[in-house]
């Protein structure tokens, strides 16, 4: 079965960090790039950050450039999105996308 399975979302207070993870199964994930998306209620999705394949080449969006960190694990099937000194602005449900695989998504609640 074609899948990617997010974890690591929760409730965190403002300044807090959270990481993300990204497992895919069913297909190759070494050979494909990947993709961390945002929706909050009431707004359009947004790409928060992307990563190739192999070679390292990474997108963050501005909104979170400084912040947050992209990385993979291609032995392990797994990417990564590292978000430090979250804001309550991050509050969102979170998606990874692999090879046009897409997850269910991981709520980040970012209060105090």
């Amino acid at each position: 079965q074609v899948r990617v399975v997010e974890s690591g979302g929760g409730q965190v207070q403002p300044g807090g960090r959270l990481r993300l993870s990204c497992v895919a199964s069913g297909f190759t994930f070494s050979n494909v790039s990947m993709s961390w998306h945002r929706q909050a209620p009431g707004k359009e999705r947004q790409l928060v950050a992307a990563i190739a394949a192999v070679g390292g080449t990474r997108y963050i969006a501005d909104f979170v450039k400084g912040r947050f960190t992209i990385s993979r694990d291609n032995s392990k099937s797994t990417g990564y999105l590292q978000m430090n000194n979250l804001k309550p602005e991050d509050t969102a449900v979170y998606s990874c996308q692999a090879g046009g695989v897409w997850g269910q998504g991981t709520q980040v609640t970012v209060s105090s």
